[in-house]
C-alpha cells in the first residue's frame, strides 16, 4: 500500500467510523458494568461487600450474587399458609419462653426451626452454606445474622457459648424468623431476656 492510498477519505472516515463505534460500545459496556454494580450493591447491601472479600474481586463477587439470585428465581419460594403460620408462630413462642431455663436448648431449637420455617417456604435446606446464599437473595440484610446465629448453635455441643453469646443467637434467629413469616415488624417482637 502506498501513502496516497492510506490517505484516501474513503478509508479514513471508515476508521473514524470504526472508532467511533468501538468507542461507544466501550461506554456502553462501561456504562451497564456500573449499572449492575449499583444494582448489587442496592439489592444485596453488606452481603456485596461480604462477597467481595469472600471472592477477592468485584467482578467474580457480582457474578456470585447473580448466580443466586438466578437459582433462587428457579426455586418455587412461597408463602406460608395461615396454618402454618400459626403452628411456627406458636413453636417460636415456646422456644423463646424455654430460653431463660434452657438457653442451650433453645438455641439449638432455633436453629431447627429456621431451617423448617425455610424448607416449607421452598428453600433447600441440606447444606447450611447453599441455604445462607440462597436466603441472602430475599433476606440479605439478615443473613450475616443468620451466619453468626448457626455457628454459634454449632458450638453448642462444644460448649464454647457463653451465655451472651446464646442470647445473641436467639435475637439474630428472631430477626430471620420474623423475616420468613413475614410477621410486620419483626424488630419489635418481644426481646429475649
Amino acid at each position: 500500500m502506498d501513502l496516497n492510498s492510506l490517505l484516501d477519505p474513503r478509508l479514513i472516515a471508515l476508521v473514524a467510523v470504526a472508532a467511533v463505534v468501538a468507542g461507544g460500545l466501550v461506554w456502553l459496556s462501561v456504562r451497564q458494568r456500573r449499572r449492575l454494580t449499583a444494582d448489587l450493591r442496592k439489592r444485596f447491601g453488606s452481603e456485596y461487600d461480604q462477597a467481595v472479600r469472600d471472592h477477592g474481586s468485584a467482578r467474580r463477587a457480582e457474578a456470585e450474587l447473580a448466580g443466586r439470585a438466578k437459582r433462587v428465581q428457579g426455586l418455587n419460594i412461597r408463602d406460608l399458609d395461615p396454618a402454618q403460620r400459626d403452628r411456627f408462630s406458636f413453636q417460636w413462642q415456646a422456644l423463646q419462653s424455654r430460653f431463660v431455663d434452657e438457653p442451650k436448648g433453645a438455641v439449638a431449637e432455633a436453629d431447627t426451626l429456621v431451617s423448617s420455617v425455610m424448607q416449607a417456604r421452598g428453600y433447600p435446606v441440606l447444606d447450611f452454606k447453599q441455604r445462607a446464599a440462597d436466603i441472602s437473595v430475599h433476606h440479605p440484610h439478615v443473613v450475616a445474622n443468620y451466619r453468626s446465629a448457626h455457628e454459634i448453635a454449632a458450638r453448642l455441643g462444644e460448649g464454647d457459648a457463653s451465655t451472651e453469646e446464646l442470647r445473641t443467637a436467639m435475637i439474630h434467629f428472631r430477626s430471620l424468623f420474623g423475616e420468613l413469616m413475614h410477621l410486620p415488624n419483626a424488630a419489635a417482637m418481644k426481646a429475649v431476656a
